[in-house]
């Protein structure tokens, strides 16, 4: 955003408070809300969701690079996800030092030893990147991750074009308002459910939303499942513990809760260790294996580790799966950051050494999703020198530090005093496919998602995470 827009807002706290105030109340017009953490069960009370007050540049360039892969990580996602022997060998380490994959990996074994009943998968996927801003000026798209569980990032968001538009034709930059990008991201996700559904083919089964016992992004959740009821498709909500106490299968392993048979069950929940008891594993078991579309099914949350993440940036592994199509490797290959093993072995033991050297070159990730678990800087060292002797280190992948470009905006949350911030954002690409046995039926970049973080005083991303939306430059 121009700095001399943010020098004048600076200058005059009052016009700075008044646009404030309009942005939020456009947010609570259009519905772009939250519940409260005081009530995460209810929508008697609710706030705006967190957002930039100004939307943040973003190069066209590096912006097209990312929504032009976004098809072949779909592919990606879907070979690797049907490759037993890649998945046993990129993993092989990971299952002996972190015990919730070993427990994702366990069901998958069982899935597979039984035999796969099911041809119908579906994949809502979102790719997430970052700008890296080289010393030289270069600028290039490089993959932070893949997600493939519980994908974020759209549903009550989806109006905040309209708010950033708003603001931008306040202090009278009309011309870059019009930059700003409709996003029709909520309905392609929901579409591909939808397409599950119908493939699926009876007409009275129901798709069941998989979800936690705080449900604070309820909201978000309704936004799909309204384009699901307009497609007259019934829709359902239930939790672990009611999957386990409720839920059967039948002689053909067609998944049943409260009477109702499941066509699709669409994962909200289930991406963390803290998310299982010993019931919810078993719950987790008996959708995996049933007849029932998962969205995704076990094999595909196990393609989306930062292990195969890892792999897949090892010399040769991405021609396996596109032997024929150079280009589809160059594109994908563009966007990987320096990703490194931390196995047992010499190679390995290499990677420990060159992270302990120059900790503040890397960053330390481990197998999990939901944001918040990397660790930078001396908390690398510290952990290392703890794991790096025994195959824990395993549970854990090293990948270079990606050098961001960073920009001031200011950051309204809830409870979060109102003040000029240092930030940098991730461009999250989301991607939808859905195929029936060896028939892809649907592959497409359903949209885009900005979200953007602060930093603080040391360049370490600060945990405050608000949505965003690219200002095309």
């Amino acid at each position: 955003m121009a700095t001399s827009v943010l020098q004048q807002l600076m200058a005059n706290p009052d016009r700075l408070h008044s646009l404030v105030d309009e942005a939020k109340d456009l947010a609570l017009l259009h519905g772009i809300v939250f519940r409260t953490h005081e009530t995460p069960n209810s929508s008697e009370a609710v706030t705006y969701a967190p957002f930039t007050l100004f939307p943040s540049p973003v190069p066209k360039a590096v912006f097209l690079q990312a929504l032009a892969v976004q098809t072949h990580f779909n592919t990606l996602v879907d070979k690797i996800s049907q490759d037993p022997d890649f998945l046993e060998e990129a993993l092989a380490g990971t299952l002996h030092g972190d015990d919730f994959t070993a427990r994702l990996f366990d069901i998958y074994r069982k899935v597979q030893q039984e035999g796969q009943n099911q041809s119908i998968v579906v994949g809502l996927n979102r790719s997430d990147y970052m700008v890296d801003q080289r010393e030289d000026g270069i600028s290039s798209m490089k993959q932070i991750e893949i997600n493939t569980i519980a994908v974020g990032g759209f549903g009550v968001s989806d109006r905040l074009p309209v708010v950033h538009r708003h603001v931008l034709k306040s202090v009278g930059l009309l011309e870059e308002s019009k930059c700003i990008q409709d996003t029709n991201r909520t309905p392609r996700m929901s579409a591909a459910l939808a397409k599950a559904w119908e493939l699926y083919g009876r007409q009275k089964a129901v798709i069941l939303f998989l979800v936690e016992d705080v449900q604070i992004s309820k909201l978000t959740h309704c936004a799909v499942e309204k384009e699901l009821w307009t497609r007259n498709i019934p829709v359902l909500r239930r939790r672990f513990e009611d999957v386990f106490r409720k839920g059967s299968l039948d002689g053909d392993k067609r998944l049943f809760i409260d009477g109702l048979e499941v066509a699709v069950v669409y994962y909200r929940y289930g991406y963390m260790p803290d998310h299982y008891t010993g019931q919810n594993w078993d719950a987790r078991l008996l959708m995996e294996r049933s007849l029932a579309v998962k969205c995704p099914d076990i094999s595909t949350h196990l393609a989306g580790t930062k292990k195969v993440q890892q792999v897949l940036a090892r010399p040769g592994i991405l021609e396996k799966f596109f032997s024929e199509q150079p280009q589809v490797v160059e594109q994908i290959r563009a966007t990987f950051a320096g990703l490194y093993t931390l196995d047992m072995g010499p190679e390995g033991d290499q990677t420990v050494a060159m992270a302990l050297a120059n900790p503040d070159e890397f960053v330390l990730k481990p197998q999990r999703e939901g944001g918040g678990n990397n660790y930078f800087g001396e908390d690398i060292v510290r952990v290392l020198q703890e794991v790096k002797s025994d195959e824990r280190r395993a549970a854990y992948i090293l990948m270079d530090k990606i050098r961001p470009r960073t920009q001031q905006n200011f950051l309204l949350k809830r409870g979060l005093p109102l003040k000029l911030t240092s930030i940098c954002y991730e461009v999250g690409v989301l991607g939808a496919y859905v195929r029936r046995g060896r028939e892809m039926v649907l592959n497409e970049v359903a949209g885009h998602v900005l979200r953007t973080m602060s930093i603080n005083d040391s360049g370490i991303i600060d945990r405050v995470t608000v949505f965003d939306n690219p200002l095309i430059i």
